[in-house]
């Protein structure tokens, strides 16, 4: 199974009388996440399913990914909310879905839980090395068999300015 951790495109700045899980994308937030999801696109990325957090930031990032057809299922997670974890997400939300192996998962979020899980996916701890810009992607494979945490691989990282 493949997991393609996506953070949020540019949000509001936090501070402006605005609760933190209402922030909007800006207009250039939006203009960029439009490109980066385009060019997925131009690449052949289709997803089975864009799981997002409940965070408007992160579901209009979803949306715009759903607009441009990498999926048409979308579905919210509040374990992809702020200090979600990924030992719950893998019990509560994934196992019990029972997905094939040729799976292609998106996971709309936030920084630094998105490369937190990344982290733990692949090396069993957070190491705080990955970076993940906004509007950009980690690629992980999960193992066929037995637990995924630090068993993983990332065969994916870009930061949207490769993409647009």
């Amino acid at each position: 199974m493949e997991l393609y951790l996506i953070r949020h495109g540019i949000a509001e700045d936090k501070g402006l009388g605005i609760k933190d899980e209402e922030r909007s994308l800006t207009k250039e937030g939006r203009q960029k996440t439009e490109k980066v999801a385009q060019k997925l696109v131009k690449l052949g990325l289709k997803f089975d399913l864009i799981l997002t957090s409940p965070l408007v930031r992160a579901r209009q990032t979803a949306e715009i990914l759903i607009a441009e057809k990498l999926s048409s299922q979308l579905e919210e997670s509040s374990h992809l909310a702020h200090d979600g974890q990924i030992s719950s997400w893998l019990k509560d939300w994934l196992e019990p879905r029972n997905y094939s192996q040729n799976t292609q998962l998106a996971l709309v979020g936030h920084e630094p839980d998105l490369t937190s899980w990344a982290e733990i996916l692949l090396w069993g701890e957070v190491k705080e090395s990955l970076v993940l810009k906004k509007a950009g992607m980690i690629g992980i494979k999960l193992p066929e068999t037995g637990s995924p945490l630090g068993r993983s691989q990332m065969f994916w990282l870009t930061p949207p300015k490769y993409l647009l």
